[in-house]
């Protein structure tokens, strides 16, 4: 771990009590910067979903992701001023961590074009063409768990 990510933990959240620093999160990053539907953003999904929350050590959430029963990993958002510091590896990791838990055999994800080095990085490789989702152009993503 680097000098950057001691200063952040990653934990399971609970949807119940956890939604309102999630929702904080994820309408900064995809309704405000990306201008992402709110609609689109919010699905039935979520109270479904693992999530996970990135925090700084005095709580403050700083980022997300989630992953569904199907593998899937997905809504990976960090604040702004917290990116390039580790924080969205440490919330990658997690999830990964979770799925294996699980006995999952892979992890799939939707990524913005424009993240897709960040995804290979730690083991995904596209699959597919391009697709725009959200008004975003994306590419789907696959990684194979170790037994």
């Amino acid at each position: 771990m680097n000098r950057e990510t001691q200063n952040f933990s990653v934990r399971i959240a609970d949807w119940s009590r956890d939604a309102a620093a999630i929702h904080g999160v994820r309408h900064t990053v995809f309704v405000v910067e990306q201008h992402v539907d709110p609609e689109e953003e919010w699905d039935e999904a979520d109270p479904r979903c693992l999530h996970v929350l990135a925090e700084t050590q005095k709580c403050d959430a700083v980022g997300t992701g989630r992953l569904d029963i199907s593998g899937k990993i997905g809504r990976m958002a960090v604040l702004a001023p917290y990116r390039g510091n580790g924080v969205g590896s440490l919330i990658l990791n997690k999830l990964v961590d979770q799925a294996k838990h699980k006995s999952l055999d892979e992890v799939y994800l939707n990524a913005q074009v424009r993240a897709m080095a960040f995804y290979a990085l730690h083991g995904f490789e596209p699959e597919g063409d391009e697709f725009l989702e959200a008004n975003i152009p994306h590419v789907r993503m696959r990684r194979r768990l170790e037994k």
